[in-house]
């Protein structure tokens, strides 16, 4: 009896999406591979006020949450059979209406940033929590599901390097290291990605080109990833770096900083390295660019698909929901 009931609701199943960033490219896709499992879905975004070279901390006031909270929680007793609330300060009014459950996705910054203790303290009362790392799971007091967002593997994928460059105009016969972030961004620490590249090039035949790639259209990231030599990512902390899975999916190498879920993905990918140390970071950016531009990367990010991570989401709404039908089959309207 309890399984047809999921069913219909896994048929029929309205959910609100509660986010900061609704234009992010790895939350539109989230979203779309939610709902090719038949899930009905409305997001509502916190209003973007500041340029988006920001840190994600620094690019919204007091005042547009304040305002997101008062719009988001009328919006909770609309008929939904469940609210989503997609990075920790936005669980505050997901969790202050009493009708429908409440499933929380931390994103790694809300977890060990300067809001952490809030995103920990509403963990408590969630329903259902997701995270994108091991690590993540392992800093909360609560069970959670870790499903960290998922690469679109036909988008991001593999082909020939030279054809890349002549694309998007980069010198063929340089060494390029892909930094994907904006460099104003203190969390990805771009000072410190110029410092161990420009080291790396007192090792290494040829010159040796930084190449900041920010604010492009996403579809367009895979001719930067197929293009380069590298992906150096310097961040002070990361949940799963969706910049790191899919230069894995181009076979792109990747030397990284020991954060979130970086060292469980590169384990078995080689060439790629991650390292703690500023001489670390050179030695094996110097091996990565020495060995050339190919990794094995694509084999190992292939179980992390857009697919299978909104097929683990639908499973989380589907238990979260068949639990309150066993409390209390009768939802208030």
């Amino acid at each position: 009896m309890l399984e047809s009931l999921v069913y219909q609701f896994e048929v029929t199943m309205r959910v609100l999406n509660l986010v900061t960033s609704p234009d992010a490219e790895f939350f539109r896709l989230q979203v779309d591979a939610i709902r090719r499992h038949g899930i009905e879905q409305t997001t509502l975004g916190v209003a973007d006020t500041l340029q988006h070279t920001k840190d994600e901390m620094d690019s919204r006031s007091v005042l547009d949450y304040l305002r997101f909270y008062s719009e988001a929680l009328p919006h909770a007793v609309k008929g939904y059979d469940l609210v989503h609330a997609n990075y920790g300060l936005t669980a505050p009014p997901a969790l202050t209406q009493p009708y429908v459950p409440v499933v929380l996705t931390l994103w790694g910054s809300d977890l060990f940033g300067p809001f952490g203790k809030l995103s920990r303290w509403c963990a408590r009362f969630a329903d259902a929590v997701i995270v994108m790392s091991r690590e993540m799971a392992d800093a909360l007091e609560v069970d959670c599901h870790v499903i960290p967002h998922g690469v679109d593997l036909q988008v991001f994928r593999p082909f020939p390097q030279r054809q890349a460059r002549k694309v998007i105009g980069w010198e063929p016969s340089m060494k390029h290291v892909l930094f994907p972030y904006p460099k104003l961004s203190r969390v990805k620490d771009y000072p410190r990605a110029l410092q161990i590249t420009e080291a790396a090039r007192e090792c290494v035949d040829g010159p040796v080109k930084l190449q900041s790639v920010y604010g492009v259209p996403h579809e367009r990231m895979p001719l930067y990833m197929n293009a380069a030599d590298a992906l150096l990512l310097t961040s002070r902390r990361e949940g799963s770096p969706n910049s790191v899975k899919e230069a894995m999916a181009c076979n792109l190498p990747v030397v990284a900083t020991d954060v979130g879920d970086v060292h469980e993905r590169l384990r078995d990918v080689d060439p790629s390295h991650v390292r703690r140390t500023d001489a670390g970071l050179v030695d094996a950016l110097v091996d990565v660019l020495e060995r050339g531009p190919v990794s094995d990367g694509r084999a190992a990010i292939r179980p992390l698909s857009v697919e299978a991570m909104g097929t683990r989401i639908r499973d989380v709404y589907r238990s979260v929901l068949g639990t309150r039908l066993a409390r209390a089959p009768i939802r208030a309207p």
